[in-house]
């Protein structure tokens, strides 16, 4: 059976202090609220990272960095490598998100390379995919999605791509307040599954975890992960309050 996942997605926008009392704020309420059978993950920025892994519970709480280096190490000013991501105590890593791709110009080479070095240093990467408006409005966000994951994650064995995790992000509904309906998210993560099936089998389809990740919210969480094909979420600002996350968590 697959894992339910829900993982915060901090990005820019808390510093030290305010990541550490918010990730206490996060275990305590987990502890005695968050479902069982829900694998919960903070992705923090970078600075977080080691504060956050001894403030939590790492047996119920997985720590994820937002990102890592294209390069193994070396003179390389401000990256920070898969293995120093690794030695933090961070299990996981977020890798083409649509701000990286956009903003830092990350290419299917880049982020290639990324996910490799990744599962070398055992970090679980929650891989993204997505569109933007323009495509969905050309009606070729099936197609656009799956390209995205040809050149990139399916390029793994199948041993390796059973070790990732996939986060769609219509992007279009990121920060927007506009979510995808529950059919919208039902349809692209059943276009996925049946990707990963056509390349690595039914075996491998139906245990990989396909997160939703566009203005998920305590609100809709419920009708998201009905679907499913909807195994959980990537939360942006609502993982920003201990209280709307858990909402989130507790929306199975």
């Amino acid at each position: 059976m697959r894992q339910k996942i829900v993982a915060g997605n901090w990005k820019c926008n808390t510093n030290l202090q305010e990541g550490v009392e918010l990730a206490k704020a996060v275990d305590a309420i987990v502890a005695s609220e968050g479902a069982d059978d829900v694998v919960v993950v903070l992705g923090t920025p970078f600075t977080h990272i080691t504060k956050v892994v001894d403030t939590v519970n790492t047996e119920r709480i997985g720590v994820a960095a937002q990102n890592c280096a294209a390069e193994a190490k070396g003179a390389y000013t401000g990256e920070v490598s898969a293995e120093m991501v690794k030695s933090t105590g961070a299990e996981y890593v977020i890798l083409g998100h649509s701000e990286r791709r956009e903003y830092y110009g990350e290419t299917s080479e880049i982020l290639n390379k990324k996910v490799a070095l990744a599962l070398e240093n055992g970090l679980t990467p929650i891989y993204c995919c997505g569109e933007a408006l323009d495509i969905r409005e050309a009606g070729t966000h099936n197609e656009y999605v799956v390209n995205q994951l040809e050149e990139t994650v399916f390029q793994l064995s199948a041993d390796d791509f059973k070790k990732i995790v996939i986060a769609y992000e219509p992007i279009w509904a990121i920060g927007t307040g506009v979510t995808a309906s529950s059919d919208q998210a039902q349809d692209m993560h059943a276009n996925i599954r049946a990707a990963i099936t056509a390349k690595f089998g039914e075996e491998v389809a139906e245990g990989t975890s396909i997160l939703y990740g566009g203005s998920c919210k305590a609100s809709n969480a419920n009708e998201l992960f009905a679907n499913k094909d909807v195994d959980g979420g990537l939360i942006g600002g609502a993982s920003l309050k201990a209280e709307d996350f858990i909402g989130i968590i507790n929306g199975f």
